[in-house]
C-alpha cells in the first residue's frame, strides 16, 4: 500500500518521508566515507537540523489505525521486511534506522541490524537461526564468549558443534564439513582473523566446500569481521551470506560505548529480525547517534592506526626479547596465510598478537610497564590497548584448548590506536626493557 493510497482510503494526508537517498552524482558511485555524512537522514524531517536528533522517545505515533496495523505485520513477521514506519523502541527508532542505513553502505549488504552489544548481535544470530539437535560447524579460535555461547549455553539445550582451526584447507574444512553434513548443519560461523591468534580463515574455500557437499538446503555461512572490517576487509565479497560486528570496535572507535551490528541478505536479515524484535537486542538511541558520529571518521582513524601499527611492528620483529609477531603484514609469501591475505584484505589491521620470550611472568612485567597504552581489554579505539588474553579474554576457555589454538602464556595483544608512532615505539621500548 503507498502513501497516497493509504490517504485515499482513510481521507489522512500522507506521512513524510525522507527525500530518495544520493548514492551517485553523474556517473560517479560515492564512496562510504562520503556517504557517512548524510546517508539516510534528511533534515527537513527533523525542523532543518543538520545532524540527525537523538530520538528519546519509548513508542511512535500511528497517522491512523491502518498504518499501524500494517506495522505489526511486519514487526510479527506476517509481511517480510519489518515495519515500514516507526512503533516501539524495542523495534525500530530513527537513528537506529540511519544508523543501519550506513553500515550497510560499508559492504553493500542489502541490509543491516544494530544491536545492544557485539554480543548480543551474535546471540541473536545464533538463537534466529539452531534449533535443539542442529550442528554448528566453526573456525577456531573464536572470541571466548562466543566459544562459551556455542558450546556451553547452546550446548545444554541440545545444539552441537564442531571445529577446523582458522587456517584450515580446503581439504581440512571439507573433512568437517562432511561429518557435520551427517546431521542437521544450521549455521557455518567464522571469525577472521581469529582473536588473538590473528590467522585467517579462507573464507572462499568454506564457500565452495560447502555449496560442493550441501546439495540441497545450504547453511549459511556467518562471519565476525570486527577485526578488519569494513575497511581492511569485506567478506561479503568472498561468499559469506551474513556478517557480524562488534561496533564497539572500530565503527565506535572512541571506546566511549557498546554495540554490535549484523550485515547481509534481506532474507536473512528478516529472519534475524524477528528474533531481535522479539528479546528486545536493538541498541538504543544515544548510543545509534554516537556510532552515526563516528562513522564520519572511521576511515580517517582505522588509515592512521594501521599505518602507526605498520611502524610499530616494525620495530617489534627484531627486538631480542621478542619472538613473534603476528602480525598480517609479515605473513610469509608463499604461505597459506599470505594466499588467504592477499584474496581477502585490503590492509593488515592495526590489532595484533605479541609473542614474548618468556611466560606469564614476562608478559605481565611488559605489561606493567606501559605508560602511553593502556592495559585493557578491547580493541580498535583512539587509544592503543594491550591485553593478555589467556588470563583475560580467554581465561574460560580449557586449558587444553587454549594449547591447541595457540593463545599462550607469552601472547600479548595490542590494538594500536591513532597517537603518534614513534611515541609508541618509545612506550614499548621502554616497557622491553622489564621483561
Amino acid at each position: 500500500m503507498t502513501d497516497e493510497t493509504e490517504a485515499e482510503l482513510t481521507g489522512v494526508p500522507p506521512r513524510k518521508r525522507p527525500k530518495p537517498a544520493i548514492d551517485t552524482v553523474g556517473t560517479r558511485k560515492l564512496k562510504p566515507a562520503t556517504m557517512m555524512m548524510g546517508h539516510g537522514y534528511d533534515p527537513m524531517l527533523s525542523e532543518g537540523a543538520l545532524k540527525p536528533p537523538i530520538f528519546l522517545t519509548s513508542t511512535f505515533v500511528f497517522p491512523n489505525a491502518a498504518a499501524g496495523k500494517r506495522h505489526f505485520e511486519g514487526v510479527t513477521g506476517k509481511r517480510p521486511g519489518g515495519a515500514e514506519g516507526l512503533v516501539y523502541s524495542r523495534f525500530n527508532g530513527p537513528n537506529q534506522e540511519i544508523l543501519e542505513d550506513r553500515l550497510a553502505v560499508w559492504e553493500e549488504a542489502e541490509d543491516a541490524l544494530a544491536f545492544s552489544s557485539g554480543m548480543s548481535a551474535i546471540a541473536t544470530l545464533f538463537l534466529s537461526m539452531v534449533k535443539p539437535g542442529d550442528t554448528i560447524v566453526h573456525s577456531g579460535p573464536l572470541y571466548a564468549a562466543t566459544e562459551t555461547l556455542i558450546a556451553r549455553i547452546l550446548g545444554r539445550f541440545g545444539v552441537h558443534w564442531l571445529d577446523f582451526p582458522a587456517g584450515a584447507t580446503r581439504a581440512e574444512i571439507d573433512a568437517v564439513l562432511s561429518k557435520a553434513a551427517s546431521g542437521n548443519v544450521a549455521l557455518i560461523y567464522l571469525e577472521s582473523p581469529a582473536n588473538p591468534t590473528n590467522a585467517l580463515v579462507d573464507v572462499e574455500a568454506v564457500r565452495a566446500s560447502r555449496d560442493a557437499i550441501f546439495t540441497g538446503a545450504k547453511p549459511p555461512i556467518a562471519i565476525d569481521n570486527t577485526f578488519l572490517g569494513p575497511l581492511w576487509a569485506q567478506p561479503l565479497k568472498q561468499g559469506a551470506d551474513i556478517v557480524v560486528y562488534s561496533l564497539t570496535k572500530y565503527a565506535g572507535g572512541h571506546s566511549d560505548l557498546v554495540a554490535g551490528g549484523v550485515l547481509g541478505t534481506k532474507e536473512h536479515i528478516n529472519t534475524i529480525r524477528l528474533m531481535r524484535n522479539t528479546i528486545g537486542t536493538i541498541c538504543d538511541p544515544n548510543t545509534a547517534w554516537m556510532l552515526l558520529r563516528s562513522l564520519e571518521t572511521l576511515e580517517l582513524r582505522m588509515s592512521r592506526a594501521g599505518e602507526n601499527a605498520a611502524k610499530v611492528c616494525e620495530y617489534l620483529r627484531t627486538h631480542p626479547k621478542v619472538e613473534h609477531v603476528g602480525y598480517l603484514g609479515f605473513l610469509e609469501e608463499g604461505s597459506r596465510q599470505a594466499d588467504i591475505y592477499n584474496r581477502h584484505c585490503t590492509g593488515a589491521g592495526s590489532t595484533f598478537s605479541l609473542y614474548l620470550k618468556g611466560g606469564e611472568k614476562e608478559a605481565f612485567a611488559f605489561l606493567d610497564s606501559l605508560r602511553i597504552a593502556k592495559l585493557a581489554v578491547s580493541l580498535g579505539g583512539t587509544e592503543t590497548l594491550a591485553s593478555h588474553p589467556a588470563g583475560m579474554t580467554h581465561l574460560s576457555v580449557p586449558d587444553a584448548r587454549k594449547q591447541a589454538l595457540g593463545i599462550t602464556d607469552n601472547l600479548v595483544r595490542i590494538s594500536i590506536g591513532v597517537e603518534d608512532a614513534d611515541d609508541l615505539i618509545a612506550d614499548f621500548e621502554e616497557a622491553l626493557k622489564a621483561v
